[in-house]
């Protein structure tokens, strides 16, 4: 079973300030709250075959945890691939102009439910949208606190 879920908010911000930050992985913890630290195996850019590595906190556990890049499309589109738990789980920043210097950011995320997971699809469900969400504020308020023209 796959389970798939959609934040979306408009950034009052050009594409390319929300790419640069979002792709600025040493500030994730700005805006992940499971993510304490994070950097791009070996030093290269986000790229496609790049790993984004993470020492995370999960339910009160500190742990390291990896993701694949697997698509890059600059300025308006990252994938990435890993686990959640047991989990193969895939997720997405994708970022489309929506007027002058906005910006409509989508992140999704799809997890093929696995082990206790898959007893409860409706608990996972709504815990992935509550974070994302929560991301996605997060994100946009970085964004639009930031001085005009930081990061383009």
């Amino acid at each position: 079973m796959t389970l798939r879920t959609e934040s979306r908010t408009t950034i009052a911000g050009s594409v390319d300030e929300v790419w640069a930050y979002f792709c600025d992985v040493g500030r994730w913890p700005e805006w992940a709250p499971t993510v304490l630290e994070c950097w791009v195996r070996d030093g290269g850019p986000l790229q496609a075959g790049a790993w984004v590595e993470q020492r995370a906190k999960d339910r009160g556990w500190t742990h390291h945890r990896t993701e694949k890049v697997t698509a890059v499309e600059a300025p308006h589109n990252v994938e990435f691939a890993g686990t959640m738990g047991m989990s193969p789980a895939r997720w997405a920043m994708v970022l489309e102009p929506a007027g002058d210097r906005q910006t409509e950011a989508t992140m999704w995320i799809e997890v093929d439910l696995a082990g206790v997971m898959r007893a409860v699809p409706g608990a996972v469900r709504g815990t992935l949208q509550r974070v994302s969400n929560r991301e996605m504020a997060a994100i946009k308020s970085a964004v639009e606190s930031a001085p005009q023209g930081a990061g383009s």
